[in-house]
This record gives C-alpha cells, sequence and structure tokens, in this order.
C-alpha cells in the first residue's frame, strides 16, 4: 500500500524531537525514530511505500488525518476466484435486463461467474429476461419478501467463493470486479464496497443524488474493523467472503432498509474489517421524483430504531471541547445579553488560543498565534455545522412547528438551515444552484427526520436521539 503525506501536514524536527504538524485541523503527533523515518520517506511530496508490517501504522496515521491512502491506478487481481453474482428483482424487466448487459460486459472470465437472479414474486416479465441471459433463476419463497430476504435464498445458492451483490437498477462497469478483488489480498478482509455513481442527470433530484445519496461514499478510501463508528458499505455495490457471510449469518429477511448497515455492522463486530474503494464502479437510477425521493429519505429513516436496537453500542457522536462550547453559548447569547459577551467570547478565544501556543512551544514548536487563532475558529466554525446539520437532520420538523408558534424561530430555523446546507454545497459542489440544492436538501430533512421519529415510535426505542458527546481538543501531543 501506498501513502503519502497529507495536504498542510509537514515532517518537523526540533530539539531532537520529531513532530508530524498538521495545521489545518491543528494537530500535533510526536513520532518515535522508527515512525519518523518511515513517514519520512515522503519528504517532498514522494509516495511512501509500506509493507504489509507497517500498513496498520500508517493506516493509523491515515485515520488521524495524517496521511492519506494512494491509488494511482487501479490494482488489477492477481488471480480470479469464483464469484456468484446475487441480483434480487420485482417487476424491473428494463431495469434487469440493462444490468445483466453490463455484467455480460464484465473484464472478468465468464467461466469464473455465476450470475444469480433472485424473483421477488414479479407480475412482469423480470423472470424471461433472467432466463434470456442465462442467469440462474431462482424464486424468493413468496412475493415482496424483500430485498434482503432475496440475497439471502441467492447466497444459499451460490458456489464462488466472493459473493458479489448488485441491484436491478444498477449497471456495472466493465472493470467492476476487477478492481475490487485485490482488496480480498489482506486475509482480514470481509467485504469491500465500491463506488455508486448517478446513472442519470436530467432533473434536479438526479444532480442531487449524484453527491448527496447515501449510497454514494465519496471519493476517498475508508476501512473499519473495530469501534464504535457508523462505517458501513451498500449492497448494491458489495463483495463478501461467502463464508463470512454466512458465518455472519447473512442479511436479516425482515429488514426492508437498513439491512446492509446491520450486516457490515456485525461482520466487524466478529472483528473482519471491511473497505470502501473509490473503485468498481456501479451506476444507480435514483429514485428522481419529489414523492419518491421523499419516501425513499423516510424509509432511510425509519431503520434507525431498528439498528439502534441491533447496535446499541454504535453511537452517534459529537465532539464538543467545553471552552468552544461556552465560545458559541456567548455568540448565541449575544443578542439576548448584550455585546459584552461577544467580548468575553473573543476573549476566552484568545486566552485558548495561546494557551495552545504555549504547549506547543514547551515541545520546541513555534507556530505563529494568527495561525493558531485560525484553527480554532475554523474549529469552532466546524462545531456550528455539526450542531446545526444535527439540528436540521432530526429536529426539522419541530423547528418548524416551534417557528409557527413563536414566528421569531424562524430567524434561527433560517440560519441552522442555511448554515448546514451552505457548507454541504460549497464542500460537495454540487451541479446545481444553492437554492436549489436547498430546496431538495430541506425537503431531504424533512423525510428522513420525519422517518427517524416513526421508526422509533413503532418500535417504543428513542435511543437514536441519543448523543454521545466526546471534550477531547482537536490537539494531540
Amino acid at each position: 500500500m501506498n501513502y503519502r503525506l497529507a495536504q498542510n501536514v509537514e515532517l518537523v524536527e526540533r530539539d531532537g524531537g520529531i513532530y508530524l504538524l498538521s495545521k489545518t485541523p491543528l494537530c500535533v503527533l510526536r513520532l518515535n525514530r522508527s515512525l519518523a523515518d518511515l513517514v519520512g520517506r515522503g519528504a517532498g511530496g514522494a509516495s511512501i511505500s509500506a509493507s504489509a508490517a507497517e500498513v496498520p501504522v500508517m493506516e493509523q496515521l491515515a485515520s488521524k488525518g495524517f496521511v492519506e491512502r494512494l491509488r494511482s491506478t487501479p490494482q488489477q487481481p492477481t488471480s480470479f476466484p469464483d464469484i456468484s453474482i446475487v441480483i434480487p428483482v420485482k417487476d424491473r424487466a428494463g431495469e434487469l435486463q440493462r444490468c445483466l448487459t453490463s455484467l455480460s460486459l464484465l473484464n472478468y472470465p465468464q467461466e469464473k461467474l455465476q450470475v444469480i437472479v433472485v424473483d421477488d414474486g414479479s407480475s412482469d416479465d423480470s423472470p424471461l429476461v433472467a432466463r434470456q441471459f442465462g442467469a440462474l433463476l431462482v424464486p424468493s419463497g413468496g412475493t415482496g419478501r424483500g430485498p434482503a430476504a432475496a440475497r439471502n435464498v441467492g447466497a444459499a445458492m451460490a458456489t464462488g467463493e466472493i459473493l458479489a451483490f448488485i441491484d436491478s437498477d444498477c449497471s456495472a462497469s466493465p472493470e467492476w470486479l476487477g478492481e475490487l478483488l485485490p482488496a480480498f489480498t489482506n486475509p482480514a478482509m470481509a467485504a469491500v464496497g465500491g463506488q455508486v455513481d448517478g446513472m442519470c442527470s436530467a432533473s434536479a433530484i438526479d444532480r442531487y443524488e449524484s453527491i448527496m445519496s447515501s449510497l454514494s461514499l465519496g471519493s476517498r478510501e475508508r476501512s473499519g474493523s473495530g469501534g464504535d463508528d457508523t462505517f458501513y458499505l451498500p449492497s448494491c455495490n458489495l463483495l463478501v467472503r461467502r463464508s463470512v457471510f454466512r458465518s455472519a449469518g447473512g442479511f436479516k429477511d425482515e429488514m426492508h432498509v437498513g439491512e446492509d448497515v446491520d450486516l457490515t455492522w456485525r461482520m466487524r463486530d466478529q472483528g473482519w474489517t471491511i473497505c470502501y474503494l473509490p473503485a468498481g464502479n456501479v451506476l444507480h437510477e435514483h429514485r428522481s421524483s419529489i414523492r419518491s425521493f421523499m419516501s425513499r429519505r423516510f424509509d432511510y429513516g425509519t431503520s434507525e430504531g431498528m439498528l439502534q436496537i441491533l447496535h446499541p453500542g454504535r453511537r452517534k457522536q459529537m465532539v464538543i471541547p467545553t471552552l468552544l462550547a461556552i465560545i458559541l453559548t456567548l455568540c448565541i447569547l449575544a443578542p439576548f445579553t448584550g455585546w459584552w459577551s461577544l467580548l468575553l467570547a473573543g476573549a476566552l478565544l484568545a486566552a485558548d488560543a495561546t494557551a495552545v501556543r504555549k504547549r506547543i512551544g514547551t515541545q520546541g514548536l513555534s507556530i505563529g498565534l494568527g495561525a493558531i487563532l485560525a484553527g480554532r475558529l475554523r474549529a469552532l466554525g466546524s462545531l456550528v455545522y455539526y450542531l446545526c446539520y444535527h439540528l436540521i437532520r432530526y429536529y426539522a420538523v419541530p423547528l418548524i412547528i416551534a417557528a409557527l408558534i413563536v414566528p421569531k424561530l424562524w430567524a434561527f430555523f433560517i440560519f441552522v438551515l442555511a448554515c448546514s446546507a451552505g457548507v454541504d454545497h460549497a464542500v460537495k459542489k454540487p451541479p446545481l444552484s444553492f437554492l436549489a440544492f436547498a430546496g431538495i436538501y430541506f425537503l431531504e430533512q424533512i423525510a428522513y427526520g420525519s422517518g427517524v421519529f416513526w421508526g422509533c415510535l413503532s418500535r417504543k426505542c428513542f435511543a437514536s436521539y441519543r448523543v454521545h458527546i466526546l471534550r477531547h481538543a482537536e490537539l494531540s501531543a
């Protein structure tokens, strides 16, 4: 695996100590000599080629944002294991034909592929299409049992070492399998997910989904094993070791949404590793009408209650450093208490920056007060964004109701929405104007938040609304 120092990160040596210094966000990490020699290979922007023994420590640095993984060209498999491709379908003959056509063009030995179509009680020509393409057609055992149950039926019929899940409304790129398989050279790797892009771009919803869909995990490689974070892999582009899939118990038949989250979390809980690669591209035909878009987001939201019951240890986490929380509170109170609270907030921010500079100085490092102040302001801005995002994600409807009762709260609601949508629009750069993006963004949060509430109410479990507050600062020594 190859790595390089992340942007705005440099290797610094002072008074016999060697440090990794990140200025955005402001973070310092002291290195021992062997680790410094390893990281030092990346001086001047050079790539760092890590051996198998060195990869774990480099992965820790990557998780902290000091280095980033490099994949200049997609790896190709050195061997070609047998793969069983499982496709659940119900009344999607046209989409299934498109999907199977893409699979016939895969750059992979066709004799190594087993294509299984699981029909979930279709009333159209979906079964006929499957037969025409030579796929193994298997009934799900009912009508409308759902994708999870259908995938389990297909997996039970699979003979391949690797299970490859794709949905009937998706099309695979020719290199789909070849670009994802090399990750399985790691014996601890249980599942690999690939990039999911939007198939269409005609409507505003299509363009929104191209960067905001929960199926699209972005352009950065990610991995996860133990821990209590919420990283998962979507099932519309998912490769899994068949042996691990079976030992984990497969998908839960009764789950119609969130089943992929549950499965990948269970595999992680068993000590396996999962990873996402921005490769192995699959195109997904998103729901492009407002009604279907909101309905799907509502459905996604309902899964939170069940997932919290099944995985109580995986909680929402938010880093809120105590001092930054006090500073933010003083800023919020300024319109009610007078501008003295802003002056006090500014004084606390300056005092905090001075203290940070002094701590760094004791390690022999020198960073200008202006740079530290800028770093603390960025941290404060990040805190504001995450608080606004959480409020609009889970409490949009209560905020609107409160604003209808107390009209002065409209200003607060508009600020929360504009802050959250504005940051996402600036960072993700969707092919939409801000107003169009913000409008769809608002509808998404309304639908998702309503789904969360309904799912929690129906299961009488509101643990999804609990947030685990972490108060550690961004600075590491």
